[in-house]
């Protein structure tokens, strides 16, 4: 069994986790004063996800890079994968903020989305 230390960032408090981790399953979470802090520690042990941000290049616009994001988190195993499409992308057409670039990223169900506009 290994024991590794988390920070619950699921409310203010910031309750100091201790999870007990075996075969790569959460067997027991200490140190949590709310219910959101287990369920935090085990998506973070077993399926941690991130919500992926970045910049793709621009054609034609006066940015030469447009802010990006995922619209919601994508699993931490794929931001590496995530980040050599991201490099190929090149937008040439005129977005609003919040307008998908690649709908079903890497074919895990999120958005690549623009948070700029670019005109």
């Amino acid at each position: 069994m290994m024991t590794k230390k988390l920070t619950c960032i699921e409310c203010p408090k910031g309750c100091r986790l201790i999870v007990d981790v075996e075969d790569g399953k959460v067997a027991m979470v200490t140190g949590n004063e709310c219910p959101k802090g287990e369920k935090y520690a085990v998506s973070e042990i077993e399926n941690p996800a991130r919500i992926l941000t970045s910049s793709v290049l621009s054609q034609g616009f006066g940015l030469k890079m447009i802010p990006v994001r995922t619209d919601k988190p994508m699993p931490k195993s794929r931001i590496f994968d995530a980040m050599n499409e991201v490099r190929k992308i090149r937008v040439t057409t005129p977005l609003k903020s919040e307008d998908i670039i690649v709908k079903n990223f890497l074919g895990l169900g999120v958005n690549l989305i623009a948070t700029r506009k670019a005109e």
